[in-house]
């Protein structure tokens, strides 16, 4: 028997796990790196994630930029490729059925009858994005994710497990992108007032990224990715890596006060409960946890020594001298106060921001 035979091994390296070690090796960034290649952060995305292969002309990038040789980067993606194919095939063979019922992708899942060649790629797609050789790994990686995630749940939270696993899985792929230090949630509380410092800047191109860059100095990767359809999450909070959490935020109510709300209710997961997965939309609280969370989110806006005074808060003219006073965007107080049924829903709603799609999509580069 030869050795081959001996060991075939179940598993798959991509280039881009080299890529992304020599970066760190020789403290290269994703945006100094991505410069150098035609298509910049999309390519390196595709790259780093195994959607885009290395040919001759990336190999030569590479080896310019990180080391090694034209010869190894090539060696390397087509190790890559012998072996995913590999892995391919065996699912092809073994679990075909249910890698296309169970495991989802951007898309949605073929129907009908699927040629073979179909029936490859699809397989592909799938090992490839969720970055397992497996169905028994991605079980155990993201079968078991939902069932281990707290919800924060209400009537009209109606989310599609699977389109809230592929909103999960994007934030992933992009906190990947985003270089930290070590976790630390003691740092991460350190920085909350100038967190909060940040709501009064208007637009999301200002304050994202300063947003993104106090979070990375505690050990989270600030990450915003649109929800696809199905997912009507606002926010969730993880653990990517033992040193490194994610908050991923949708902007799916586009205002100034639910944002930052959402910003604080999952700084106050990462800090309160953990390790927890945590996805949330903006509703009611149904728990413990998720009322701990609420809690320290309108603290974080509306500080304790400065509740009586917020209390007697009634016209327009006080909100906003009261919000300059304590450091924050009228519109945060305002959503305090419809919130704890002080005023109408509708009631100055005018102080508050609400972006477009066109505002916050420069901020997502």
């Amino acid at each position: 028997m030869t050795n081959e035979q001996q060991f075939i091994p179940d598993w798959f390296s991509k280039p881009g796990d080299t890529l992304r070690a020599m970066m760190h090796r020789r403290c290269i960034s994703i945006n100094d790196l991505a410069g150098f290649f035609e298509g910049g952060l999309v390519v390196l995305r595709g790259l780093l994630d195994g959607s885009v292969a290395v040919d001759q002309a990336k190999a030569k990038t590479l080896a310019a930029k990180l080391g090694g040789t034209p010869d190894f980067w090539l060696k390397r993606q087509n190790n890559y490729e012998i072996a995913l194919d590999r892995a391919v095939q065996i699912a092809a063979d073994r679990e075909s059925e249910e890698w296309l019922q169970r495991v989802p992708m951007p898309g949605g899942k073929p129907r009908g009858q699927i040629s073979d060649r179909k029936l490859h790629e699809e397989l592909r797609r799938r090992l490839v994005f969720f970055n397992v050789s497996s169905l028994k790994t991605w079980e155990c990686r993201y079968g078991r994710l939902l069932g281990d995630t707290r919800f924060r749940t209400s009537p009209s939270f109606e989310s599609n497990d699977d389109a809230v696993l592929l909103w999960l899985r994007r934030g992933e792929l992009e906190a990947d992108l985003i270089s930290t230090r070590s976790w630390n949630p003691r740092n991460l509380e350190d920085r909350l007032k100038a967190i909060r410092q940040l709501s009064r800047i208007s637009q999301p191109a200002r304050f994202l990224p300063k947003l993104k860059e106090i979070c990375a100095e505690a050990g989270v990767a600030l990450v915003v990715v649109k929800a696809p359809h199905g997912c009507r999450a606002s926010g969730a909070s993880r653990l990517v890596t033992p040193n490194k959490a994610m908050i991923l935020l949708s902007f799916r109510y586009r205002s100034d006060d639910q944002f930052w709300f959402t910003v604080f209710h999952e700084i106050g997961h990462l800090l309160l409960h953990g390790a927890k997965t945590f996805v949330d939309d903006d509703k009611t609280a149904d728990d413990d946890t998720e009322q701990e969370a609420n809690e320290f989110a309108s603290s974080c806006i509306i500080p304790e020594n400065r509740r009586s005074e917020f209390d007697r808060l009634a016209d327009r003219d006080s909100v906003m001298r009261f919000s300059v006073s304590i450091g924050v965007a009228a519109g945060l107080t305002v959503g305090q106060m419809q919130h704890r049924q002080m005023i109408a829903p509708h009631q100055f709603n005018s102080l508050k921001r609400v972006w477009t799609w066109e505002d916050i999509d420069p901020a997502l580069v």
